[in-house]
């Protein structure tokens, strides 16, 4: 038996509870009152377009009643996971920089997917919208032939500038664009017109999953792209996206400054194009950094790098990248020396630094073109048995490459390497006939670089003795597989190498760079000292 006693603060506490419940209620209210824009699902089997679509319960059915409706700040449009849809996603309105408009999904894991049909260019298509941000969907776009078709595809047309546009997580697969334009594929953003500039200030693609599109996986394109009508988009980040199957280009920025490419996957680019086409590459675009990248699996010898620094475009970054199994090479750095110099600034300024090559074919890097102040240093390029390589190859593009420097880098050849050559001829497939030497390009610097089963130019400081790579030429898919670029005690690589300023002040790996006071030859830095180092330094 429980004997209950009367307190006599029970009513101060009745009183205290009370009053915190209705703080709670009051500021549940408050929040609901302060709240910003409505959520709208759509379900493609269960909906009603005669609905509000402001619940589960009542909403709506299709693409047509969301693309009829103008879409205000805060708002949110959900699809339901699982649906279907043929036809095009085109919902009206802008947000603002504080209540942002989103697409995204609801219900379980599925993706709901939105298949364009041929019935449309683009599947996903925004137009003079800013702050929006679309993510969690499955689209596609094939009709009955190829044609001009995209998977998602934001317009800046006479607009000026449009803020904050996320592209975010969707899977894009299965669209049969045309060959013949380079802006259609995957995702692309094109700033358009000649009445108003227009340009993208904040525009994020990311966490993507892109298969089987043709022709470009990620594109940019604008019409400001020359220098005379210089506009660049600023704030553009293209990261952590997955592609692979790509008929041509795989990750192109164009007209930007300050664009950042990084932790992108890139694997069988150029598999159904005539034109030419690389992994990933800027091209009228000045400050990119292309960073901590993998491309594989280009095919074909039109162009088909898996990097590539392009014309009209000024201090190109490209950094810690791994690039392998390539039919092109690793990279190109290129400069369409016709062009007027009103219009291009040419190719000036390009850093290549921490990158391992493996097994790239036909050449490593191209210079093509009157290619200015280039640097080159840190870098691995391994070519395996059975491989025949022009590691260093010049071309004429209306023009020849000058002051180009190569510093602490390792060539480890253990197929067949010519170091320098040039091209005397090219091909309709893209090959070249290649000869021994610089060709017409001028002071091309090499010092403190690794020479193994290859002929050393000339270099004051060059190695020819083994560098004591743990275990090259065995890594795989992905970065984690490139251990065996490390260097083994004893290297004489280690501490050897040329000090440079402004070197980002790590390696491929993230080892702070210089280590025991020395700077190490090649992409990683070795895990010891050398024992002059280490008797330096006790």
């Amino acid at each position: 038996m429980m004997t209950f006693f009367r307190s006599p603060y029970r009513g101060a506490l009745l009183r205290v509870g009370a009053a915190l419940v209705a703080l709670v209620c009051s500021s549940q209210l408050a929040a609901r009152e302060g709240a910003v824009g409505t959520t709208y699902y759509v379900d493609s089997k269960s909906g009603d377009d005669g609905l509000t679509g402001s619940s589960v319960a009542t909403a709506w059915r299709s693409l047509d009643r969301v693309n009829a409706t103008v879409f205000h700040p805060g708002d949110h449009i959900l699809l339901k996971s699982g649906s279907t849809w043929t036809g095009q996603l085109w919902p009206k309105g802008s947000g603002t920089a504080e209540h942002p408009i989103v697409v995204d999904k609801y219900g379980r894991d599925t993706k709901p997917t939105i298949n364009g049909s041929g019935l449309a260019e683009d599947t996903v298509l925004l137009k003079n919208q800013e702050y929006w941000e679309i993510r969690n969907l499955e689209i596609t776009n094939t009709g009955a032939t190829s044609g001009t078709r995209r998977g998602v595809h934001l317009v800046a047309e006479n607009s000026g500038e449009l803020h904050h546009l996320y592209v975010q997580n969707l899977d894009i697969h299965d669209v049969n664009g045309t060959d013949k334009d380079k802006v259609n594929g995957g995702i692309h953003y094109s700033a358009i017109g000649d009445s108003k500039p227009s340009r993208f200030i904040d525009l994020r693609i990311e966490e993507n999953h892109i298969s089987h599109v043709d022709r470009s996986g990620i594109f940019g394109w604008s019409t400001h792209w020359m220098r005379s009508k210089w506009y660049p988009s600023l704030g553009v980040v293209i990261r952590n996206n997955v592609l692979d199957d790509i008929g041509g280009d795989g990750i192109v920025n164009v007209a930007t400054d300050g664009a950042v490419l990084e932790y992108n996957v890139v694997s069988r680019a150029n598999q159904r194009s005539e034109g030419y086409n690389v992994g990933i590459w800027p091209w009228s675009a000045d400050n990119t950094v292309v960073q901590f990248n993998e491309v594989y699996g280009t095919h074909g010898q039109r162009d088909a790098e898996g990097f590539d620094s392009d014309w009209n475009s000024r201090n190109t970054i490209i950094q810690y990248n791994y690039s392998h199994d390539n039919d092109g090479g690793f990279l190109l750095i290129c400069n369409e020396g016709s062009q007027d110099p009103k219009e291009s600034a040419g190719n000036t300024g390009t850093i290549v630094r921490y990158n391992i090559s493996q097994n790239d074919h036909h050449r490593s890097i191209k210079l093509s073109g009157p290619v200015k102040n280039t640097l080159i240093y840190g870098n691995t390029i391994y070519v395996g048995k059975g491989e025949n390589v022009d590691l260093v190859l010049h071309t004429d593009w209306t023009g020849w490459a000058s002051d180009t420097y190569f510093y602490n880098n390792i060539f480890y050849v253990e197929g067949t390497g010519r170091l320098f050559s040039y091209g005397v001829s090219g091909n309709p497939d893209g090959s070249y006939a290649t000869a021994p030497g610089p060709g017409k390009s001028t002071n091309n610097v090499f010092d403190f670089n690794v020479y193994y089963g290859v002929e050393a130019p000339n270099d004051a400081h060059g190695l020819t003795s083994n560098p004591l790579l743990e275990n090259a030429g065995h890594a795989g898919v992905g970065r984690h597989t490139l251990s065996g670029y490390w260097l083994r005690p004893g290297s004489p690589a280690i501490d050897s190498g040329r000090m440079i300023e402004n070197s980002g002040g790590r390696d491929f790996l993230g080892t702070t760079v210089p280590q025991c006071g020395g700077v190490d030859r090649g992409a990683i830095e070795s895990r010891e000292c050398s024992r002059h180092q280490q008797s330096s330094h006790p």
